[in-house]
């Protein structure tokens, strides 16, 4: 049967997400390989990587909430916001305290709009922003609501300090760092950071990359879609629902979930009696519409 689940790896350091999947796909032989939230070179931590036929559902895997450990550098801004860009300013940060990027933090606690970087694989008028930024381009970009619900200071060792910070997806930490140095009047930049939370994958149960790789019981480490995605509403049909669904025809359903900021679609994931996942429903008043369907095989 084909392979059809995830797989939850730490990301080593110099590596970008697509060389992990790119090795994931030399490594196990396998054809269809993605990742559900890109990790930049310099970030470790969680990278949930999707096999066979989970790649269509990478986009409900990234929907999740993050958790990062993010080191800042007070004083030194770069054009990418992180470590491995060129430096654009330096700044004395001997006066900054604890206390002064305690209150400062506040401005980014709760919802609020985000610039995202320049250096960044977001697309604008057909390009990638850092396609625009490596030809010297700086255009302007429009900002996305994110929601930062934790952020604490770890560690304080001046000029550096450790954030732990949960998160909406979509949100830019080095971002964070960048517009964090600007509101303490010093700069900042992203000097480390790791991803220890993705959804409902965890940096306590990742897997080393080559230990995957050498394992001779890789399949222990696969995980099942109905535990990937345990935060979505989801319903087990019968045999008669079940062929109805594999036919692309909808089905009743007389109960009515109303939409909510974390299911907006108002989906569900139905799977058969043994936890197999059948297919991804969009209610649609007392019917349940099929939108996408996983047959024997895929």
């Amino acid at each position: 049967m084909p392979i059809f689940g995830f797989l939850n790896i730490n990301k080593p350091a110099g590596m970008t997400s697509h060389d992990v999947v790119a090795k994931v796909r030399r490594g196990l032989k396998i054809r269809k390989v993605g990742h559900a939230g890109t990790l930049d070179p310099l970030a470790t931590g969680v990278l949930v990587v999707c096999l066979g036929g989970a790649t269509r559902l990478s986009d409900y895997i990234m929907h999740g909430t993050k958790r990062y450990t993010a080191r800042m550098h007070l004083g030194i801004t770069t054009d990418t916001y992180d470590a491995e860009g060129a430096v654009m300013e330096t700044r004395d940060p001997a006066s900054i305290r604890r206390e002064d990027v305690e209150q400062a933090l506040y401005t980014f606690n709760g919802a609020f709009q985000q610039i995202p970087p320049m250096y960044s694989a977001i697309k604008q008028g057909g390009r990638k922003l850092y396609d625009l930024a490596r030809a010297g381009q700086t255009v302007e970009r429009e900002p996305r609501a994110v929601t930062i619900t934790t952020l604490d200071i770890l560690n304080w060792q001046p000029p550096h300090f450790t954030l732990d910070v949960e998160c909406s997806a979509g949100t830019y930490i080095r971002s964070l760092a960048h517009d964090l140095g600007e509101a303490l009047g010093v700069g900042a930049h992203l000097a480390g950071l790791t991803r220890t939370a993705s959804g409902n994958f965890t940096l306590e149960n990742a897997v080393e990359l080559e230990t995957l790789l050498t394992s001779q019981d890789r399949e222990t480490y696969l995980i099942s879609p109905k535990v990937a995605l345990a935060g979505w509403p989801s319903i087990q049909l019968d045999e008669v629902s079940i062929a109805h669904i594999q036919h692309g025809r909808e089905i009743e359903f007389p109960v009515t979930y109303l939409p909510s900021p974390a299911n907006p679609e108002n989906i569900l994931f139905a799977y058969t009696s043994d936890g197999t996942l059948l297919a991804i429903l969009e209610q649609r008043a007392n019917h349940l519409h099929p939108r996408k369907v996983f047959l024997p095989g895929d």
